[in-house]
């Protein structure tokens, strides 16, 4: 898939743009105040496979919760999200923060951008200006009247025009909807126009089922533009699920490590429980980072055929399955041993 030319930025040992993979990012939603629940919220990300972690830092201390959480977890990337004090993002940049995530116009003056930019240049720290529909700054909102598309991307540009007038350009930018399209369109204009790396979200886009929906929308007409280069599945669930559904999405898109599987939806030709097959068969190697294909179908039909390509595949018959490599039959499997004969194949490989 091609990729659009961007910037590479640094954030901790974690590179994006420049052709790098694509990063996955998530975000704690632990009490602010309890510690050692954000630290174990870390933590689970970061054994998750999580790329790059944020934090909200909505008060003056947040950046003591910085601080622990970068002691205890130094290996995750983490991002301190400031939404309008410019003092907590100076404070978190001291505090060991990896990138700064400011709308530099909701920030306030141009001073207190000034000091922001400074503290981060004097860390190295990248700044992430992110767009979304409700911090639009009061005249861009007049002229367009809405948060439509236009007026995200022009937000952005006039953000990142900011900081270069202040001669910064270590930038990321998300320009975030709750509208897939208008997330969508919002993008390409500013793809347009500037070369820095882009983080890609849908933002508010709902719970596990709704919110993996939208984003996989988005994310795909963007990134078969050749646009992203870093991305977060916002979810009104466990940070741990945003993780999984963007590794989900990647691998489906052929962008990330791990195996590609496909299913058929069965018809009455299957006399196997394909969907607790499958099912099994994707959990159990939900951590496997093998570039294969792994194809798991119905019956001989939708098996060595149409799968002729699959790695590793089986297929169903009556109470037993059929397991084949590139299309060739290896051996017949009974139903109950036919996700572990699966996983023994792909374990061999």
């Amino acid at each position: 898939m091609r990729r659009q030319t961007s910037k590479k930025v640094q954030i901790g040992p974690v590179t994006i743009g420049g052709g790098s993979p694509i990063a996955i990012q998530s975000m704690l939603c632990a009490p602010l105040d309890d510690i050692e629940a954000n630290i174990r919220q870390t933590k689970a990300l970061c054994e998750t496979g999580c790329q790059i972690n944020r934090v909200a830092v909505p008060q003056e201390g947040g950046a003591k919760l910085v601080a622990a959480i970068k002691e205890a977890c130094p290996q995750l990337p983490l991002v301190a999200d400031i939404q309008f004090d410019y003092r907590l993002a100076i404070e978190s940049a001291y505090a060991g923060a990896d990138k700064i995530r400011i709308n530099p116009g909701n920030i306030g003056d141009q001073e207190k951008v000034r000091q922001v930019v400074a503290a981060c240049r004097e860390k190295n720290l990248p700044i992430r200006i992110g767009v979304n529909s409700g911090s639009l700054e009061r005249e861009v909102l007049e002229k367009h009247q809405r948060p439509t598309a236009e007026a995200l991307a022009e937000s952005a540009l006039l953000n990142v025009r900011l900081l270069e007038q202040l001669d910064f350009d270590n930038v990321v930018v998300a320009i975030k909807s709750s509208d897939v399209f208008t997330t969508v369109r919002a993008y390409r204009l500013a793809a347009e126009r500037l070369d820095c790396p882009f983080h890609l979200g849908v933002t508010e886009a709902g719970t596990a089922r709704m919110g993996l929906i939208k984003s996989a929308a988005a994310f795909g007409a963007l990134l078969a533009d050749g646009i992203g280069d870093t991305l977060r599945v916002s979810l009104t669930a466990d940070p741990v699920e945003e993780v999984h559904a963007a590794r989900d999405i990647l691998r489906g898109l052929g962008l990330s490590k791990g195996p590609r599987f496909v299913s058929c939806p069965t018809c009455g030709r299957c006399h196997v429980d394909l969907f607790r097959i499958a099912r099994e068969v994707e959990e159990q190697l939900k951590d496997c980072e093998k570039d294969i294909k792994i194809a798991v179908m119905g019956c001989a039909v939708n098996g060595p055929g149409e799968a002729r390509d699959a790695d590793i595949g089986l297929a169903g018959g009556k109470g037993e399955m059929l397991l084949f490599r590139k299309g060739e039959p290896l051996r017949k499997v009974p139903e109950a041993e036919a996700v572990a004969a699966l996983v023994a194949e792909v374990e061999g490989l």
